[in-house]
Protein backbone atom coordinates (compact mmCIF):
# COMPACT_ATOMS: atom_id res chain seq x y z
CA UNK A 1 0.00 0.00 0.00
CA UNK A 2 1.90 3.56 -0.82
CA UNK A 3 1.64 5.78 0.77
CA UNK A 4 2.15 9.17 -1.41
CA UNK A 5 0.68 12.40 0.76
CA UNK A 6 -1.04 13.14 4.17
CA UNK A 7 -2.79 16.40 5.04
CA UNK A 8 -3.63 17.34 8.57
CA UNK A 9 -6.43 19.73 9.40
CA UNK A 10 -7.22 21.23 12.75
CA UNK A 11 -11.01 21.82 13.47
CA UNK A 12 -12.59 23.53 16.51
CA UNK A 13 -15.96 22.27 16.85
CA UNK A 14 -18.44 23.94 19.76
CA UNK A 15 -20.30 21.52 22.23
CA UNK A 16 -24.13 21.54 22.02
CA UNK A 17 -23.73 21.91 25.77
CA UNK A 18 -21.00 21.94 28.17
CA UNK A 19 -19.85 19.09 29.44
CA UNK A 20 -18.24 18.52 32.64
CA UNK A 21 -16.02 16.35 34.77
CA UNK A 22 -14.47 16.21 37.80
CA UNK A 23 -11.28 17.42 36.20
CA UNK A 24 -12.68 20.32 34.08
CA UNK A 25 -15.61 21.67 31.87
CA UNK A 26 -15.31 21.95 27.97
CA UNK A 27 -17.51 23.66 26.14
CA UNK A 28 -15.60 23.00 22.47
CA UNK A 29 -13.47 20.13 21.05
CA UNK A 30 -10.28 20.90 19.81
CA UNK A 31 -8.72 18.36 17.23
CA UNK A 32 -7.03 16.74 14.24
CA UNK A 33 -8.18 15.16 11.18
CA UNK A 34 -5.38 12.74 9.52
CA UNK A 35 -6.07 12.21 6.01
CA UNK A 36 -3.59 9.36 4.39
CA UNK A 37 -3.46 9.65 1.00
CA UNK A 38 -2.45 7.19 -1.60
CA UNK A 39 -3.46 5.37 -4.73
CA UNK A 40 -6.70 7.29 -5.48
CA UNK A 41 -7.98 6.20 -1.67
CA UNK A 42 -8.01 8.60 1.49
CA UNK A 43 -8.01 7.47 4.78
CA UNK A 44 -8.99 8.78 7.67
CA UNK A 45 -8.17 9.35 11.71
CA UNK A 46 -9.35 11.98 14.20
CA UNK A 47 -7.31 12.94 17.31
CA UNK A 48 -8.79 12.18 20.36
CA UNK A 49 -6.87 14.88 22.90
CA UNK A 50 -7.90 17.71 24.78
CA UNK A 51 -6.86 21.32 24.54
CA UNK A 52 -5.08 20.83 27.80
CA UNK A 53 -3.29 17.93 29.85
CA UNK A 54 -5.97 16.75 32.00
CA UNK A 55 -7.29 13.17 30.60
CA UNK A 56 -3.41 12.63 30.27
CA UNK A 57 -0.28 14.09 29.34
CA UNK A 58 -1.03 14.97 25.69
CA UNK A 59 -2.92 17.74 23.87
CA UNK A 60 -4.07 18.64 20.56
CA UNK A 61 -0.86 21.04 20.33
CA UNK A 62 1.64 17.99 21.60
CA UNK A 63 -0.24 15.82 19.25
CA UNK A 64 0.36 17.98 15.82
CA UNK A 65 3.82 17.95 17.29
CA UNK A 66 4.01 15.13 17.27
CA UNK A 67 2.49 14.22 14.25
CA UNK A 68 4.37 16.96 12.28
CA UNK A 69 7.89 16.12 13.36
CA UNK A 70 7.95 12.05 13.93
CA UNK A 71 4.86 10.03 12.62
CA UNK A 72 4.01 11.97 9.96
CA UNK A 73 7.96 11.90 8.40
CA UNK A 74 8.41 7.88 9.49
CA UNK A 75 5.13 6.78 7.19
CA UNK A 76 6.47 9.15 4.31
CA UNK A 77 9.77 7.92 4.51
CA UNK A 78 8.36 4.18 3.92
CA UNK A 79 8.65 2.14 0.78
CA UNK A 80 4.96 1.25 1.46
CA UNK A 81 3.12 -1.03 3.75
CA UNK A 82 1.30 -4.21 3.98
CA UNK A 83 -0.77 -4.10 6.76
CA UNK A 84 -1.56 -1.46 9.54
CA UNK A 85 -0.44 -3.44 12.40
CA UNK A 86 3.21 -2.95 11.11
CA UNK A 87 3.02 0.41 12.46
CA UNK A 88 3.15 -0.83 15.98
CA UNK A 89 6.63 -1.72 14.84
CA UNK A 90 7.39 0.99 13.38
CA UNK A 91 6.32 3.48 16.06
CA UNK A 92 7.64 1.22 18.56
CA UNK A 93 10.97 3.00 19.55
CA UNK A 94 8.99 6.32 20.30
CA UNK A 95 7.63 6.03 23.34
CA UNK A 96 4.34 7.14 24.77
CA UNK A 97 2.25 9.77 22.92
CA UNK A 98 -0.49 7.16 22.36
CA UNK A 99 -3.56 9.47 21.02
CA UNK A 100 -0.88 10.89 18.24
CA UNK A 101 -0.07 7.51 17.31
CA UNK A 102 -3.70 6.49 17.49
CA UNK A 103 -4.61 9.19 15.11
CA UNK A 104 -2.36 8.26 12.35
CA UNK A 105 -2.69 4.41 12.91
CA UNK A 106 -6.28 5.09 12.02
CA UNK A 107 -6.04 6.92 9.01
CA UNK A 108 -4.23 3.96 7.66
CA UNK A 109 -6.58 1.29 8.89
CA UNK A 110 -9.40 3.24 7.03
CA UNK A 111 -7.15 3.41 3.92
CA UNK A 112 -6.12 -0.03 4.25
CA UNK A 113 -9.86 -1.45 4.05
CA UNK A 114 -10.68 0.97 1.18
CA UNK A 115 -7.82 -0.81 -0.67
CA UNK A 116 -9.04 -4.35 -0.01
CA UNK A 117 -12.77 -3.56 -0.53
CA UNK A 118 -13.69 -3.93 3.32
CA UNK A 119 -14.90 -2.32 6.15
CA UNK A 120 -13.18 -1.27 9.34
CA UNK A 121 -15.23 -4.09 11.49
CA UNK A 122 -14.23 -6.85 9.20
CA UNK A 123 -10.69 -5.75 9.31
CA UNK A 124 -10.73 -5.64 12.46
CA UNK A 125 -12.64 -8.88 13.61
CA UNK A 126 -16.09 -7.95 13.93
CA UNK A 127 -18.99 -9.93 14.01
CA UNK A 128 -21.71 -7.69 15.43
CA UNK A 129 -23.80 -5.53 12.47
CA UNK A 130 -25.00 -3.49 15.24
CA UNK A 131 -23.97 -2.59 18.71
CA UNK A 132 -25.84 -1.24 21.79
CA UNK A 133 -24.69 2.09 23.09
CA UNK A 134 -24.96 3.89 26.25
CA UNK A 135 -24.69 7.99 27.36
CA UNK A 136 -22.13 9.78 29.42
CA UNK A 137 -23.85 12.87 31.61
CA UNK A 138 -21.50 15.50 33.05
CA UNK A 139 -21.52 16.68 36.72
CA UNK A 140 -24.35 19.14 36.32
CA UNK A 141 -25.52 22.49 38.32
CA UNK A 142 -27.80 20.46 40.75
CA UNK A 143 -29.54 17.19 40.63
CA UNK A 144 -32.97 18.62 38.85
CA UNK A 145 -30.59 18.94 36.11
CA UNK A 146 -29.11 15.82 36.54
CA UNK A 147 -32.80 13.81 36.67
CA UNK A 148 -33.91 15.53 33.61
CA UNK A 149 -30.96 14.53 31.52
CA UNK A 150 -31.58 10.89 32.70
CA UNK A 151 -35.42 10.53 31.78
CA UNK A 152 -34.23 12.37 28.55
CA UNK A 153 -31.59 9.85 27.53
CA UNK A 154 -33.93 6.87 29.02
CA UNK A 155 -36.37 8.23 26.23
CA UNK A 156 -34.22 8.16 23.47
CA UNK A 157 -33.27 4.70 24.69
CA UNK A 158 -29.76 4.63 25.59
CA UNK A 159 -29.08 1.12 27.07
CA UNK A 160 -26.84 2.69 29.74
CA UNK A 161 -25.95 5.92 31.83
CA UNK A 162 -22.73 6.72 32.99
CA UNK A 163 -22.80 9.73 35.56
CA UNK A 164 -19.40 11.75 36.47
CA UNK A 165 -18.83 11.82 40.19
CA UNK A 166 -16.40 13.77 42.51
CA UNK A 167 -16.23 14.06 46.04
CA UNK A 168 -19.60 16.25 46.70
CA UNK A 169 -21.39 14.93 44.07
CA UNK A 170 -21.55 11.38 44.30
CA UNK A 171 -23.92 10.05 46.76
CA UNK A 172 -26.88 12.45 46.46
CA UNK A 173 -26.99 12.21 42.79
CA UNK A 174 -26.68 8.49 42.46
CA UNK A 175 -29.42 8.26 45.51
CA UNK A 176 -31.36 10.12 43.34
CA UNK A 177 -31.73 8.61 40.21
CA UNK A 178 -31.91 5.45 41.98
CA UNK A 179 -34.93 7.20 43.52
CA UNK A 180 -36.77 8.12 40.93
CA UNK A 181 -35.84 5.65 37.88
CA UNK A 182 -35.83 2.63 40.10
CA UNK A 183 -33.08 -0.24 40.38
CA UNK A 184 -33.66 -1.67 36.50
CA UNK A 185 -31.94 1.22 35.22
CA UNK A 186 -28.48 0.06 34.07
CA UNK A 187 -26.26 2.82 35.67
CA UNK A 188 -22.65 3.50 36.35
CA UNK A 189 -20.78 5.89 37.69
CA UNK A 190 -16.96 7.61 36.11
CA UNK A 191 -14.73 9.03 38.72
CA UNK A 192 -11.68 10.20 36.41
CA UNK A 193 -9.52 9.61 39.29
CA UNK A 194 -11.23 12.31 41.70
CA UNK A 195 -10.71 9.76 45.10
CA UNK A 196 -8.24 7.99 47.36
CA UNK A 197 -8.52 5.19 49.70
CA UNK A 198 -8.83 7.72 52.43
CA UNK A 199 -12.54 7.39 50.25
CA UNK A 200 -13.23 3.35 50.96
CA UNK A 201 -16.09 4.45 53.73
CA UNK A 202 -17.44 6.67 50.74
CA UNK A 203 -17.18 4.33 48.03
CA UNK A 204 -18.26 1.62 50.01
CA UNK A 205 -21.90 3.31 50.54
CA UNK A 206 -22.34 2.92 46.82
CA UNK A 207 -22.75 -0.65 46.98
CA UNK A 208 -26.37 -0.94 47.52
CA UNK A 209 -26.96 1.50 44.37
CA UNK A 210 -26.32 -1.42 42.12
CA UNK A 211 -23.99 0.42 39.76
CA UNK A 212 -22.82 -1.76 36.78
CA UNK A 213 -19.26 -0.19 37.94
CA UNK A 214 -17.52 2.43 38.85
CA UNK A 215 -14.81 3.77 36.77
CA UNK A 216 -11.27 4.85 37.33
CA UNK A 217 -11.98 5.79 41.21
CA UNK A 218 -8.01 6.12 41.91
CA UNK A 219 -5.22 7.94 40.95
CA UNK A 220 -5.29 7.60 36.90
CA UNK A 221 -2.01 6.26 37.35
CA UNK A 222 -2.36 3.61 39.69
CA UNK A 223 -3.34 -0.23 39.27
CA UNK A 224 -1.84 -1.45 43.12
CA UNK A 225 -4.37 0.66 45.58
CA UNK A 226 -7.63 -0.11 42.85
CA UNK A 227 -6.93 -4.04 43.69
CA UNK A 228 -6.90 -3.04 47.78
CA UNK A 229 -10.58 -0.91 46.96
CA UNK A 230 -11.78 -3.82 44.57
CA UNK A 231 -11.49 -6.42 47.55
CA UNK A 232 -13.60 -4.08 50.39
CA UNK A 233 -16.06 -3.24 47.68
CA UNK A 234 -19.12 -5.43 45.72
CA UNK A 235 -19.68 -2.94 42.92
CA UNK A 236 -17.19 -3.63 40.05
CA UNK A 237 -14.49 -1.71 39.03
CA UNK A 238 -13.48 -0.72 35.91
CA UNK A 239 -10.09 0.85 34.80
CA UNK A 240 -9.79 3.58 31.92
CA UNK A 241 -6.85 6.02 32.11
CA UNK A 242 -4.41 3.32 34.21
CA UNK A 243 -4.83 0.68 30.97
CA UNK A 244 -2.40 2.49 28.33
CA UNK A 245 -1.59 -1.21 26.79
CA UNK A 246 -1.92 -4.27 26.39
CA UNK A 247 1.11 -4.99 28.87
CA UNK A 248 -1.16 -2.70 31.35
CA UNK A 249 -4.02 -4.97 30.91
CA UNK A 250 -2.12 -7.99 31.09
CA UNK A 251 -0.67 -6.58 34.92
CA UNK A 252 -4.08 -5.34 36.14
CA UNK A 253 -6.32 -8.15 35.18
CA UNK A 254 -3.35 -11.00 37.01
CA UNK A 255 -3.14 -8.58 40.34
CA UNK A 256 -7.15 -8.33 40.35
CA UNK A 257 -7.29 -4.11 40.18
CA UNK A 258 -10.42 -4.49 38.25
CA UNK A 259 -13.33 -6.83 36.67
CA UNK A 260 -14.02 -4.51 33.84
CA UNK A 261 -11.87 -2.36 31.31
CA UNK A 262 -12.54 0.47 29.29
CA UNK A 263 -10.86 0.44 26.08
CA UNK A 264 -10.30 3.58 24.25
CA UNK A 265 -8.51 3.62 21.07
CA UNK A 266 -6.24 6.76 21.38
CA UNK A 267 -5.28 6.26 24.89
CA UNK A 268 -3.99 2.50 24.55
CA UNK A 269 -1.94 4.17 20.89
CA UNK A 270 -4.41 2.53 18.17
CA UNK A 271 -7.02 0.10 17.05
CA UNK A 272 -4.11 -2.93 16.55
CA UNK A 273 -3.87 -2.25 20.71
CA UNK A 274 -7.00 -2.10 21.14
CA UNK A 275 -7.85 -5.38 19.61
CA UNK A 276 -4.74 -7.14 21.35
CA UNK A 277 -6.74 -6.06 24.66
CA UNK A 278 -9.84 -7.03 23.66
CA UNK A 279 -8.75 -10.49 22.99
CA UNK A 280 -6.72 -10.55 26.58
CA UNK A 281 -9.83 -9.63 28.50
CA UNK A 282 -11.88 -11.98 26.48
CA UNK A 283 -9.46 -15.29 27.23
CA UNK A 284 -9.79 -13.95 30.89
CA UNK A 285 -13.43 -13.12 31.14
CA UNK A 286 -13.27 -9.72 31.65
CA UNK A 287 -16.00 -7.75 29.40
CA UNK A 288 -14.88 -4.60 28.13
CA UNK A 289 -16.79 -1.40 26.51
CA UNK A 290 -15.51 1.41 24.02
CA UNK A 291 -15.32 4.51 25.94
CA UNK A 292 -15.65 8.01 24.35
CA UNK A 293 -13.43 11.18 24.39
CA UNK A 294 -16.24 13.21 22.74
CA UNK A 295 -15.18 12.53 18.92
CA UNK A 296 -16.79 14.18 16.03
CA UNK A 297 -17.64 11.76 13.35
CA UNK A 298 -14.48 9.92 12.02
CA UNK A 299 -13.40 9.10 15.51
CA UNK A 300 -16.90 7.72 16.54
CA UNK A 301 -16.87 5.84 13.50
CA UNK A 302 -13.73 3.96 14.49
CA UNK A 303 -15.49 3.15 17.73
CA UNK A 304 -18.47 1.64 16.19
CA UNK A 305 -15.89 -0.74 14.05
CA UNK A 306 -14.48 -1.49 17.37
CA UNK A 307 -17.27 -2.36 19.25
CA UNK A 308 -18.29 -4.95 16.65
CA UNK A 309 -15.99 -7.33 18.36
CA UNK A 310 -17.64 -10.12 20.23
CA UNK A 311 -16.21 -8.89 24.00
CA UNK A 312 -17.43 -5.77 24.22
CA UNK A 313 -20.41 -7.16 25.77
CA UNK A 314 -21.10 -3.67 27.67
CA UNK A 315 -23.10 -0.79 26.08
CA UNK A 316 -20.09 1.65 24.62
CA UNK A 317 -20.19 5.91 25.02
CA UNK A 318 -20.53 5.68 21.58
CA UNK A 319 -24.03 8.23 21.14
CA UNK A 320 -25.61 9.37 18.33
CA UNK A 321 -23.77 12.56 16.84
CA UNK A 322 -26.65 14.91 17.70
CA UNK A 323 -25.76 14.30 21.17
CA UNK A 324 -22.69 16.52 20.96
CA UNK A 325 -23.20 18.61 17.74
CA UNK A 326 -25.32 20.30 15.88
CA UNK A 327 -23.86 19.14 12.75
CA UNK A 328 -21.20 16.60 12.71
CA UNK A 329 -18.36 16.01 9.76
CA UNK A 330 -19.28 12.95 8.26
CA UNK A 331 -22.38 11.90 6.00
CA UNK A 332 -24.59 10.25 6.79
CA UNK A 333 -24.76 11.51 10.64
CA UNK A 334 -24.35 8.22 13.18
CA UNK A 335 -27.58 8.22 14.34
CA UNK A 336 -29.81 5.06 15.91
CA UNK A 337 -30.48 2.13 13.77
CA UNK A 338 -33.77 2.03 16.17
CA UNK A 339 -33.34 3.73 20.24
CA UNK A 340 -30.21 2.92 21.85
CA UNK A 341 -28.29 0.42 19.06
CA UNK A 342 -26.59 2.07 16.58
CA UNK A 343 -25.69 -0.51 12.64
CA UNK A 344 -22.32 -0.90 12.35
CA UNK A 345 -21.18 0.37 8.64
CA UNK A 346 -20.59 -2.28 6.44
CA UNK A 347 -19.49 0.16 3.94
CA UNK A 348 -15.93 0.32 2.93
CA UNK A 349 -13.30 1.92 5.23
CA UNK A 350 -14.91 3.70 8.20
CA UNK A 351 -18.57 3.66 6.33
CA UNK A 352 -19.10 7.09 6.49
CA UNK A 353 -18.28 10.17 3.77
CA UNK A 354 -16.89 13.38 5.05
CA UNK A 355 -18.90 16.52 5.02
CA UNK A 356 -16.53 18.44 3.26
CA UNK A 357 -18.50 21.74 4.24
CA UNK A 358 -18.91 21.44 7.74
CA UNK A 359 -15.03 19.96 7.97
CA UNK A 360 -14.64 23.82 6.16
CA UNK A 361 -17.05 25.67 8.27
CA UNK A 362 -14.86 24.49 12.00
CA UNK A 363 -11.52 24.19 10.07
CA UNK A 364 -8.70 26.57 11.59
CA UNK A 365 -5.99 25.50 9.34
CA UNK A 366 -4.56 22.79 7.09
CA UNK A 367 -0.85 21.41 6.60
CA UNK A 368 0.67 19.28 3.90
CA UNK A 369 3.02 16.68 3.80
CA UNK A 370 4.51 14.48 0.66
CA UNK A 371 7.64 12.23 0.74
CA UNK A 372 9.71 15.37 -1.25
CA UNK A 373 8.90 17.27 1.58
CA UNK A 374 9.85 14.64 4.49
CA UNK A 375 11.75 16.57 7.27
CA UNK A 376 12.24 12.59 9.30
Amino acid sequence: MEIENIDLHRLKMPLKTPFETSFGRLTYKDFLVVCVNGEGQTGYGESVSLPFPIYNEETTDTVKYMLKEFFIPKLLKLDGIDHPEQLQSIFKPIRRNQMAKAAIEGAVWDLYCKKKGISLSEALGGTKKEIDVGVSIGIEPGIPEVLEKVETFINQGYKKIKLKIKPGFDLEPIAAIRDRFGSDIPLMADANSAYTLEDIHLLRQLDPFHLMMIEQPLAHDDIIDHVKLQSELSTPICLDESIHSYEDARKAIEIGACKIINIKIGRVGGLAEAVKIHDLCKSNGIPVWCGGMLEAGIGRAHNIALSSLDNFLIPGDTSASNRYWETDIVTPEVDFLRPGTLAVPDGYGIGYEINEKVMEKYRLETESFSKEKSIY
